[in-house]
């Protein structure tokens, strides 16, 4: 299976592709879309969605991760990195993958053991993870971290939705769901 992960930013968008064949990863690609931060927003977002459109056409994912927003301190800040992660989305789905979210906690624990990794140590990982010869950029790491978490959890998801376990309300009303890569549920 072929993942692209998204790391959304407005000035700067990470992605990273790899290949999951069972436990083995392979890295496959990685990079930043830098976005002129000149011109006005409509036509930054626009570099975001045809950069990734264009990514999606030459490596062929056949699913996607995308690291969710924060609510950062400074609210235009969060509005901008939405619409940032929106115009990234949108890509996405309008080439016709699956779009798993993850936030960056459950990333960095995934990837390096802990939500409360520095960049340097996702950075590193990274590199252990996929036999790198270099770090790789920040942005890029983060994408290709993304794309780790999905091959470390999309697995088990698929198993307990395709055994109806997530789907029943064995806990109450809400019934069993994944969080933080644990099944829960309200009792």
């Amino acid at each position: 299976m072929r993942i692209l992960g998204v790391d959304p930013g407005l000035r700067r968008t990470g992605f990273g592709v790899i290949d999951v064949d069972g436990p083995r990863l392979r890295y496959v690609a990685s990079g930043t879309i830098v976005v002129p931060t000149e011109d006005e927003l409509g036509p930054r977002l626009k570099v975001i969605l045809d950069s990734l459109r264009e990514i999606i056409r030459e490596y062929a994912p056949q699913t996607s991760a995308i690291e969710k927003v924060f609510v950062n301190t400074n609210p235009t800040s969060t509005l901008l990195l939405g619409q940032a992660r929106g115009a990234a989305f949108c890509a996405l789905v309008d080439c016709g993958l699956g779009v798993q979210e993850y936030t960056a906690l459950q990333i960095k624990k995934s990837v390096v053991g802990t939500g409360r990794a520095a960049k340097e140590q996702v950075q590193s990982m990274v590199q252990h993870l996929l036999a790198l010869d270099g770090a790789p950029a920040s942005d890029a790491a983060d994408a290709l971290a993304c794309a780790i978490c999905h091959a470390h959890a999309a697995p088990l998801a698929d198993r307990l939705r395709a055994a109806g376990v997530l789907d029943q309300p064995a806990f109450g009303r809400r019934g069993t769901r994944m969080r933080n890569g644990r099944m829960i549920g309200n009792p």
